[in-house]
């Protein structure tokens, strides 16, 4: 038994013998057929997973979008944004349709009309009421003058698109500026007392062909649907006790 159990271990080592040196004779082998130019044999190594691997919780299913997915996607968010942008247009035409093309610049008690007056061209029409009453924009424009003046105290002028000029006087306190763009029934101010005056009130000019005709602006304020209760019995009137 004792003979049996060396033999076999004999047996054991020559076979790892065997395959040391065969792994080694391969080596040389593949490292002889290199130094030839000559490819190299397939080794026993495990192949790199190829792009048919199942898909398993460490390693999900890629996601394949394809070219037609994306170009419908970039078609219907393109369809989307027009149709925000048509409906933010359209709300702001609708919108400027509801605002008045001209406003009222003030209410109050009118007190002087446009003529002469005491002598003198009144150049417009004078509207009172108490300190600090607001004083409003009567046509879209650019404010084209905003601050002292003489004989107005405070003064505003706007330019309208159309040619239009409407001034104010005599107010006590000015929310805007120069150069600002204003829109009708916006308040600029806030009635005062300022410059020749003998009390709170609003002067009202306006002016036509880009401020070089002064027209009765009762009259033109008429033509835009905006009546003066009072302005047919005292226009003109050169005996106006408050407020001129």
């Amino acid at each position: 038994m004792a003979v049996a159990a060396g033999a076999a271990v004999s047996a054991a080592s020559a076979g790892s013998v065997m395959d040391v040196v065969g792994t080694h004779s391969a080596e040389a082998g593949d490292i002889a057929l290199l130094a030839n130019g000559e490819a190299a044999p397939a080794t026993g190594a495990p192949d790199a997973p190829s792009s048919s691997t199942p898909a398993t919780p460490s390693l999900p299913e890629p996601v394949v979008v394809s070219a037609l997915d994306s170009a419908a996607e970039n078609a219907q968010s393109a369809m989307l944004y027009a149709g925000t942008e048509i409906n933010t247009q359209r709300e702001i035409a609708e919108e400027q349709a509801r605002r008045p093309k001209v406003a009222l610049p003030a209410e109050g008690t009118f007190t002087s009309g446009f003529g002469m007056r005491w002598g003198a061209m009144h150049a417009g029409i004078d509207i009172a009421n108490s300190n600090g009453t607001p004083i409003l924009a009567a046509t879209d424009g650019v404010v084209i003058d905003s601050g002292p003046a003489q004989g107005f105290g405070n003064w505003i002028r706007i330019m309208s698109d159309d040619g239009t000029m409407t001034v104010y006087g005599h107010m006590e306190s000015l929310d805007v500026r120069e150069g600002e763009r204003v829109y009708a029934g916006q308040r600029i101010a806030g009635m005062g007392n300022m410059g020749f005056s003998t009390g709170s009130h609003l002067h009202f000019e306006v002016l036509l062909n880009n401020g070089s005709q002064h027209v009765d602006p009762v009259i033109w304020l008429a033509q835009h649907g905006i009546y003066l209760a009072g302005a047919g019995s005292v226009e003109g009137s050169s005996s106006i006790p408050f407020g001129s």
